[in-house]
């Protein structure tokens, strides 16, 4: 059925009043808004953040807001299809620019929307997550997962920044977002998890009868080791670009219930094509500099800028030099739900 639905302006004025006095709405003016023929039709549109641009930005905020009054220093990086201010740069992905100025800590709390932080520049940075002190250099991943403590401080003598990557709009629109304060956590006297029992791939600690691995066994996901298996794999790989997606090393599912994170390397001059999915997307350079076309708009980016895609959008990359990309997607909310799909271009 594709003939024009009939318009609330169709029907007379006194029987919409009595609608609208029973509470009640009819569905047929409204039905091609929620479910219009062979694909969404997205809010979101393809958004774009220089780092360049935003790192003064961030600088002042940390000269005019001190932490204490922050709890959080962070710029929102807001959908352009929605607005400035907006608090999702996709549907279902929030991202936002935290500093974090030397001495300073960001208090404990827990909260139900998990996050994730891709570090983009700076030493001495830390987080303690389940009382795991979790070191940030750059391009590492560190988890804060649903109803987790953390608190975040730093010892070193430059800013550190990093990217939030959080599920925060899914539990906004479920109105099941809230937050926990608590006190600092006690830190283990050991490193974390990624160097100890899952420095290597392939490897786990031993199941001895009794064993249960905690539900995110690994809240470190160092970019070293990262990058060393890109260029293994881009050895070896032929004209297909590099695509590594971040796991739990314990079970192989993605390593946040709804998000999830996959590294992808590109050599010089090297191009791709994803197929249109159904997933929002969002990208973040480590380093490199490229173009990317997103439903016709192209976006020149370079180290450490950001750039989102809604869902089905056509996607094109080119690197310029050798490129390293962090792509964040729902798809793992979308598997949950049954819905995930991929279409040829």
């Amino acid at each position: 059925m594709s003939e024009p639905l009939g318009e609330l302006e169709d029907l007379p004025q006194a029987y919409r009043d009595e609608l609208k006095q029973a509470g009640v709405a009819p569905l047929w003016p409204m039905m091609r808004n929620v479910l219009p023929h062979g694909a969404p039709q997205p809010v979101t549109q393809a958004g774009y953040w220089n780092y360049d641009a935003l790192r003064p930005l961030l600088l002042k905020a940390g000269e005019l807001t001190p932490v204490e009054k922050a709890e959080r220093r962070v710029l929102v990086l807001s959908d352009p299809g929605r607005g400035t201010g907006a608090m999702q740069a996709t549907a279902s992905i929030y991202l936002g620019m935290q500093l974090l100025l030397p001495g300073e800590s960001a208090p404990a709390h827990r909260h139900t929307p998990s996050a994730v932080r891709i570090i983009v520049e700076g030493t001495g940075g830390y987080s303690v997550v389940d009382s795991e002190r979790l070191p940030m250099e750059e391009g590492d991943l560190v988890l804060t997962p649903s109803g987790e403590w953390h608190d975040h401080g730093h010892d070193g003598n430059e800013p550190v920044v990093w990217l939030d990557a959080l599920d925060l709009p899914v539990f906004v629109q479920l109105e099941g977002s809230y937050a926990v304060e608590g006190d600092l956590q006690p830190q283990r006297n050991r490193p974390d998890a990624s160097e100890v029992e899952y420095k290597a791939a392939g490897l786990a600690p031993t199941r001895r009868p009794g064993h249960r691995a905690r539900r995110f066994p690994m809240l470190r996901y160092p970019w070293t080791g990262t990058e060393a298996a890109l260029r293994q794999m881009s050895a070896y790989g032929g004209d297909e670009i590099a695509e590594l997606d971040y796991v739990n090393p314990e079970t192989g599912e993605d390593i946040l219930p709804t998000l999830g994170f996959t590294a992808m390397m590109f050599g010089a001059g090297q191009s791709q094509k994803p197929p249109l999915r159904s997933s929002s997307c969002a990208f973040h350079v480590i380093k490199g500099h490229g173009r990317t076309e997103v439903d016709g708009q192209v976006i020149d980016w370079g180290p450490k800028d950001t750039f989102t895609a809604p869902v089905f959008a056509a996607i094109s990359h080119q690197a310029e030099s050798e490129a390293f990309v962090i792509r964040i997607h729902d798809r793992p909310l979308q598997d949950k739900l049954g819905y995930y799909e991929e279409r040829a271009r």
